[in-house]
């Protein structure tokens, strides 16, 4: 799994969630926190594998909160956190 198939599905999320206003501050919050450690994870030469399956977990669990407020989100932010842990692996 690439960095720029990571990036690309980082560049489509973001583009969702420009087009929306479901998000609530709090997730809001919680995904520009994320997108800041894997912007920092993928500035580093050679991502530490443990820290990639972390991010994985974490955009997961992210996920399956954002599933009941904006289901069109939902879908990319798991493919994100689904390529994080192919990455790790």
């Amino acid at each position: 799994m690439s960095t720029e198939q990571l990036k690309l599905a980082l560049k489509n999320l973001h583009s969702h969630l420009s087009s929306t206003d479901q998000v609530d501050t709090e997730l809001a919050e919680l995904l520009k926190v994320l997108n800041e450690d894997i912007h920092q994870l993928l500035a580093k030469e050679g991502p530490d594998q443990d820290a990639l399956s972390s991010l994985g977990d974490r955009t997961l669990a992210l996920s399956a909160k954002l599933a009941a407020q904006s289901p069109h989100l939902e879908s990319g932010l798991r493919e994100l956190g689904n390529i994080l842990l192919r990455m790790g692996v």
